[in-house]
């Protein structure tokens, strides 16, 4: 069984950058056993691309 965690990350809406340090974000994440699975990315209504990092870890209650 596994747990999940949902990070969104909006981009600068004038270059479209995100606006926090992703691979940041991953490392934090990694250290504390979560695994990067996937990136979503997805369209605001202002035409600003926004992201979401899915992550999951092996859930330690599980039995």
């Amino acid at each position: 069984m596994f747990e999940y965690k949902f990070i969104k990350l909006s981009t600068n809406i004038w270059n479209n950058l995100p606006k926090e340090d992703y691979q940041t974000i991953i490392a934090e994440h990694a250290e504390e056993g979560w695994r990067l699975v996937q990136i979503f990315s997805m369209m605001s209504s202002a035409m600003q691309m926004n992201y979401e990092l899915i992550f999951e870890r092996p859930k330690t209650d599980y039995v």
